[in-house]
């Protein structure tokens, strides 16, 4: 089970997958071996879903944020059509959604230009897409991947594991 211990280690890796175990044994007051058991009981259990190092877009010239939401032939298949856009190596994240659209891309791209030739060379031109619709980010002020570790989170994963 997920006690308050387990916590805080989830909670010092969210903020920095690399801080050293050691680190992390002194901010809970534990054995270093001791920490590194608990984060290989949470991988196995799949509560840690991996470590990922996150790179500046900037430096990369892929400052523009865009949204494509994205509408499927009528005949084509959800799933087939998401494995497609997943496999696009410019989109970053790929979401069906209820409503009109069907699905909603996020993707990168250096400039405007490079975001519309990405859509219609990769994702428009896609046989089972029937239209697209494209949303630019003007600012970004928040942008994570973190979970809050808050009370009914914890109660939402004791029910799961049950």
């Amino acid at each position: 089970m997920l006690d308050d211990i387990s916590l805080k280690i989830l909670k010092i890796l969210q903020q920095k997958a690399r801080v050293p175990n050691s680190e992390v044994a002194r901010q809970v007051g534990m054995a270093p071996s001791g920490v590194l058991e608990r984060v290989r009981k949470l991988e196995t259990q799949g509560i840690i879903d991996g470590y990922e190092v996150r790179l500046n877009p900037e430096r990369f010239g892929r400052s523009l944020v865009g949204f494509v939401f994205v509408t499927a032939a009528p005949d084509a298949d959800e799933a087939v059509v998401g494995k497609a856009l997943a496999k696009i190596p410019d989109v970053q994240e790929v979401h069906y959604v209820a409503g009109e659209d069907g699905f909603m891309v996020k993707l990168r791209a250096a400039d405007t230009a490079e975001l519309d030739r990405i859509r219609r060379e990769k994702i428009a031109s896609l046989p089972q897409v029937r239209s697209t619709r494209t949303l630019i980010v003007l600012s970004t002020f928040k942008e994570s991947a973190r979970i809050p570790l808050d009370n009914a989170a914890i109660q939402n994963l004791k029910r799961r594991r049950k």
